[in-house]
């Protein structure tokens, strides 16, 4: 006979992209084993897959995980985890203003400042004048789709290939490119040609374009902080899903 298992609770969040209703279940032991070896890890990419893998485990509603832009995703799970292990986390920083020491140097305080931050009161943020459509000239542009994970290299990006990999991640978010005439979707293209059309894009062209990244929507918290040991008076910014957990 099998043995009976306990009703869990089902909540509802939208996506920020498209408004769309989700359906998801709080973690199971399974799950929270996965969420603290997560949040121990250093390996951003063995981060964002391990989210990934609590998401598709407790997301009742059918998306695309893989593809969900990169602030959906970070929403979804902080949803996630106010629902199933509280929706209080308690962060820690280091201060880091400039003191003078007994000795009369200069150095960091290094004081440890405690937040309380409650995740169902961060809500998305969005830059002015953000949108999708690009006009790069009167009768030319583009229009753009949201990074996932997928399309940036976490964790794969060093000084060296900063650009390239940059030019690579514009390129995979370029949705279509238009002029007076016809419409050019990227699905019908390969991925060389798109990055040989970024490539030879002017500078001011490149700026209209990164205006979109820079302006699309942001899961962050600006918390004001007083430091208990030196009492240096500041705000920090809670960005990005691992600063969340810390």
């Amino acid at each position: 006979m099998a043995l009976p298992k306990i009703d869990v609770p089902i909540y509802e969040t939208k996506l920020i992209s498209n408004a769309k209703i989700v359906k998801f279940r709080p973690f199971l032991v399974k799950e929270q084993k996965l969420f603290l070896m997560a949040t121990e890890s250093d390996d951003i990419k063995e981060q964002v897959n391990t989210i990934k893998q609590i998401l598709n485990n407790c997301i009742l509603t059918e998306i695309d995980i893989d593809n969900l832009p990169t602030f959906d995703l970070e929403h979804l799970f902080m949803q996630l985890r106010a629902r199933s292990v509280g929706e209080v986390v308690n962060l820690k920083y280091t201060c880091n203003n400039e003191v003078t020491g007994e000795d009369g140097e200069k150095k960091k305080c290094g004081g440890t400042v405690k937040f309380d931050l409650n995740l169902l009161e961060v809500k998305p943020s969005v830059g002015e004048g953000h949108d999708k459509k690009i006009e790069l000239t009167p009768k030319f542009g583009v229009i753009m789709k949201y990074p996932s994970f997928n399309s940036v290299d976490v964790g794969g990006i060093t000084p060296e290939n900063e650009l390239d990999k940059t030019i690579e991640m514009i390129a995979s978010c370029i949705e279509m490119i238009y002029d007076e005439d016809n419409l050019y979707y990227s699905k019908d293209v390969t991925k060389e040609e798109l990055i040989d059309f970024v490539e030879n894009l002017q500078q001011d062209d490149l700026d209209k374009i990164q205006k979109f990244f820079l302006t699309m929507p942001k899961i962050k918290k600006e918390l004001d902080f007083t430091c208990p040991k030196c009492g240096y008076v500041d705000k920090v910014e809670v960005e990005g899903i691992q600063n969340f957990f810390v």
